[in-house]
């Protein structure tokens, strides 16, 4: 078998064929254990829609700003830099525009109202975070720098001709500009497009770097040992901002290696350092079997469990907006 996204030697982190959260637990599920979970789902159901309130950005931030989109969508304005974390504005996470996961909250900016983007940060390629739909569109707008783990800049040359588009490893370092930079770092998840590609492409989070301060956008990721977001702290040293996630989590015994839940996410804010969290990753689409409202109220208890003012991390809902 050949990777078709990756070729590079044997890491710490890549066996040859595909890459492995080293010393983590086991994401593979197997198929008896997905119709395992699908067959036995006590799902909650979601509502079809919750209104949202759009909000206008600013074109330039001097300072450091987070807007939430929506699901772990979010503009980074930082030192008049526009950057958006896994853009999607697509009405569904799936493959095809007819069926899949759709929406239940509408983008927090309109994609018009969208300032002139600098840099996407694309974690993985998953559909819910990795949506061509959006990132066609942006290209054609705006052409900003697009950087990625490994393996995932071969899907978007495939699919956007002429992209600008910058992949690393864990700890790799991106310029953007002079004085603001992009650090690739570690997260305890997986990849996979088409069923035969498991684990082929590489999966992380950033570290954004800027005179106006710093952010941490974790992708998405399971908690594990914990080992990565003290490592990301002990390297990188406390940011300013954690975008976390906190959704996507039910049932734990199938989704705890790949999703933090509530809890997991606040000793991710702690493990990093960062100084101030939103909570990411819930409420959007309907990927797993907790109550949609859920996740903020079990982020209270967590953060009243461990003794931090509710106000250091609050839930990011679309169209929040967050200076640090």
């Amino acid at each position: 078998m050949r990777n078709p996204y990756w070729q590079g030697p044997v890491t710490s982190n890549f066996d040859g064929l595909r890459f492995f959260n080293p010393g983590e637990p086991e994401t593979d599920r197997s198929l008896r254990q997905l119709l395992r979970w699908q067959f036995g789902r006590k799902a909650v159901k979601w509502p079809r829609q919750v209104a949202v309130t759009p909000v206008m950005p600013a074109r330039h931030v001097a300072g450091l700003r987070v807007t939430v989109v929506g699901h772990v969508t979010t503009l980074v304005q930082a030192a008049g830099l526009n950057i958006l974390t896994d853009p999607v504005w697509s009405d569904r996470a799936s493959p095809v525009r007819f069926a899949g996961p759709k929406r239940v909250t509408a983008p927090g900016i309109r994609f018009h109202d969208l300032p002139k983007i600098d840099a996407v940060l694309v974690s993985h390629n998953h559909y819910d975070h990795l949506d061509v739909a959006t990132l066609k569109r942006l290209h054609q707008r705006d052409a900003p720098l697009m950087v990625t783990p490994l393996g995932n800049d071969t899907i978007l040359r495939k699919h956007i001709p002429g992209v600008r588009v910058a992949a690393g490893d864990w700890w790799n370092r991106v310029e953007l500009t002079p004085g603001a930079e992009v650090h690739i770092v570690p997260a305890n998840h997986w990849s996979s497009r088409t069923g035969r590609d498991r684990r082929m492409a590489l999966w992380g989070g950033f570290v954004l770097r800027t005179p106006a301060g710093s952010v941490y956008f974790a992708g998405d990721t399971g908690y594990g040992s914990g080992a990565a977001f003290r490592a990301i702290g002990e390297r990188l040293g406390a940011c300013d901002l954690g975008l976390i996630p906190i959704g996507a989590y039910d049932p734990r015994w199938f989704m705890s290696a790949q999703h933090c839940d509530p809890d997991e996410a606040v000793r991710i804010m702690l493990d990093t350092g960062a100084r101030k969290a939103v909570g990411i990753h819930w409420g959007t689409f309907a990927l797993t079997d907790e109550a949609r409202e859920e996740p903020p109220q079990l982020l209270r208890k967590a953060l009243a469990t461990h003794g931090i003012d509710p106000g250091r991390f609050e839930v990011g809902h679309p169209g929040t907006v967050v200076d640090a």
